[in-house]
């Protein structure tokens, strides 16, 4: 065999064993994932409601920062109102005198 060959049989080997590695690894991945939610006491057969629940707190999520948003709003500019209201109120008590 001469040096090239013996560098191209070296190079597929390597190329093959990353290829086994990479789908291995997969492998590991998805029962790690497996395991940890079975421990958190959900099955594969699950994943629709969990896909939904996540759905649903997203939901909720939004929808109690809208709320806040609002809250804030609402009280500035009742703060703002206030200050305006006693502002006129002085001004026309000032041209009452």
């Amino acid at each position: 065999m001469t040096e090239g060959e013996i560098r191209n049989v070296v190079k597929q080997v390597l190329i093959e064993e990353r290829q086994s590695n990479a789908s291995n690894h997969d492998e590991i991945v998805l029962k790690t994932i497996s395991a940890i939610l079975t421990s958190f006491g959900m099955d594969d057969e699950d994943r629709k409601e969990i896909r939904a629940d996540f759905i649903h707190l997203r939901r909720w999520r939004k929808s109690v920062e809208r709320v806040e948003t609002v809250g804030w709003t609402a009280a500035i500019t009742c703060i703002v109102t206030g200050i305006l209201g006693a502002l006129w109120l002085g001004f026309k008590a000032l041209l009452g005198k």
